[in-house]
């Protein structure tokens, strides 16, 4: 009996194995592989960031360390007041206020063409893709004119936002995009309806909730396109963080000053869109 007990039971645990292992092989292979590859990117876009630090922290002298290229960033000042504080007042205003717009504009249109014209989806995907085939030289020379009589009754580089939301636009709706078609927007919405919520309450408390991570993609998408941003603001004359730096860069003669002021860009945005990051993934966690 034990014997027959034995060869019955061989045969079963085998072709079990098998697959198991092939299949713990093949999942070793690919996360080898993902660790190599990420290794490899992740070199390729460390190694120059750590070489402008290194840089932006040489001395006078070959071989010597010196915090005289951060030091003059911060000290840096120009007639009036400070020009590096404003500037990044300004910068993260029109953050702001460019990613209020880009989700104003988009979300309701966007959960609305949806429901109900979806034939239009292929028109509004079509429009808001349009800005990454145009350069921004190109979108300089068509919004000039408008900025020059813009400037002539004295307003700020806030104005800037509108532009801000052009080249913003394709990012953010593809985060929109890949949030709305990963939910059943048909199915919620009719649930809502049929218990009297009116199509303002379907959008802004059952679907906008639903779409939180992709959302949160959104304005971080924006704000990295806004804090990144230097060709628009240098031509049309107005002072943001870039080309503040740019200025500061420009305006003394030490080497040094160049790096840091790339470096301090660098980490100002990277720690903004971390705390950005951070601050909807906890949300969300406590939800």
């Amino acid at each position: 009996m034990a014997a027959v007990t034995a060869v019955d039971e061989t045969p079963a645990a085998t072709p079990a194995g098998r697959p198991r292992g092939m299949h713990a092989s093949r999942r070793r292979r690919l996360n080898i592989f993902r660790y190599v590859v990420f290794t490899i990117f992740g070199l390729f876009f460390l190694l120059p960031l750590l070489a402008m630090a290194r840089f932006s922290l040489e001395g006078a002298k070959l071989g010597t360390w010196s915090v005289t290229g951060w030091t003059q960033i911060a000290s840096f000042q120009n007639t009036g007041d400070p020009p590096l504080l404003s500037s990044v007042e300004i910068t993260l205003e029109l953050a702001v206020i460019t990613c209020a717009v880009i989700l104003v504009l988009l979300v309701p249109t966007m959960i609305w063409v949806q429901l109900r014209v979806r034939w239009l989806a292929r028109t509004i995907e079509f429009l808001c893709l349009l800005p990454l085939t145009i350069p921004a030289i190109v979108l300089v020379v068509g919004l000039g004119e408008i900025y020059v009589k813009i400037q002539r009754i004295s307003l700020s580089a806030l104005m800037l936002f509108w532009v801000y939301v052009i080249l913003a636009l394709p990012y953010a709706y593809r985060a929109l995009a890949a949030g709305l078609t990963a939910i059943d927007v048909t199915t919620l919405s009719e649930a809502a309806r049929s218990l009297g919520a009116s199509w303002f309450t379907v959008m802004v408390r059952v679907i906008a909730p639903n779409m939180r991570a992709a959302i949160l993609n959104a304005v971080i998408l924006t704000a990295g396109v806004v804090l990144g941003e230097f060709t628009i603001a240098f031509l049309l004359l107005y002072n943001n963080l870039q080309v503040e730096l740019y200025s500061i860069s420009r305006s003394t003669p030490n080497a040094a000053v160049l790096f840091s002021t790339s470096v301090a860009a660098l980490l100002f945005a990277f720690a903004l869109l971390l705390v950005l990051s951070y601050a909807g993934r906890s949300r969300r966690g406590r939800g």
